[in-house]
């Protein structure tokens, strides 16, 4: 038989180095690689919220409580319209007289124009109540007379007769004005008051508001010897409501 050669093992050149002279070596731990490669931990701050969102939260929410006021006030409105049917008070001019009207050489005017307005309450519910009114007559752009009503308070549903009288006492006009005046026999005359008036709605008093009514197309004749009535008693009444808001007026 023949015999069978085994090659010898190859002698390590670098062979192992015993740890703290003379114990076996061992694979450095996993914490340890983790340890010398981690970086160190630094805090990190808190995101702040910017000023332009913050902004833009704040114009958000004060949008859509607007939004919210509106639709109450809307619903509101439709109860309160609903419930009381409200209406603008209506007036109307029933007897005009112009008393006096003279314009001496100088164009110095002095008149006298007596009148009666009606002025009537067409709610059932609502009761008004005034503020002095400030009555004008007017011939074209000739301011004929002042003068004033009284403050009152007008009842539901009521119809009231209210007396003035307005006049001019030295009042300048031009040449043409004058003239026109002495020629005319009768005048068509437009008659405008201006007032604040509330509403009360049981023991409730709402803020006044400003009232503008105008009453044009009357026809007077202008007196001679006496004093005449009104003939015409004109294209009825108008009646504006002014509300004021901050500088401007409605």
């Amino acid at each position: 038989m023949t015999d069978r050669v085994y090659p010898s093992a190859k002698p390590n050149p670098h062979p192992p180095q015993p740890l703290n002279g003379g114990g076996p070596a061992f694979p450095p731990a996993k914490s340890q690689i983790n340890s010398a490669t981690r970086l160190p931990y630094r805090p990190q701050p808190k995101p702040r919220r910017s000023r332009r969102g913050l902004c833009c939260s704040c114009c958000l929410w004060f949008i859509m409580l607007l939004v919210v006021l509106v639709i109450l006030a809307a619903i509101a409105g439709g109860v309160f319209y609903a419930i009381y049917r409200p209406h603008r008070p209506a007036f109307s001019v029933s007897v005009l007289r112009i008393a006096a009207l003279n314009v001496s050489a100088a164009g110095h005017l002095s008149s006298r124009v007596d009148l009666n307005v009606t002025a009537r309450n067409p709610n059932k519910k609502l009761i008004y109540f005034y503020d002095p009114i400030s009555v004008s007559v007017l011939s074209g752009s000739v301011d004929i007379g002042d003068g004033s009503i009284p403050a009152y308070v007008q009842e539901a549903g009521s119809s009231t007769v209210l007396s003035a009288t307005t006049s001019s006492s030295g009042q300048t006009l031009d040449s043409a004005a004058g003239n026109d005046l002495r020629k005319s026999s009768s005048l068509t005359l437009e008659v405008d008051m201006d007032t604040k008036a509330g509403v009360k709605i049981g023991g409730l008093k709402t803020k006044k508001i400003g009232i503008k009514v105008r009453c044009a197309g009357i026809r007077a004749p202008v007196p001679k010897a006496k004093a005449s009535a009104a003939v015409s008693p004109g294209d009825g009444c108008k009646v504006k409501i002014r509300i004021k808001i901050w500088k401007w007026t409605l």
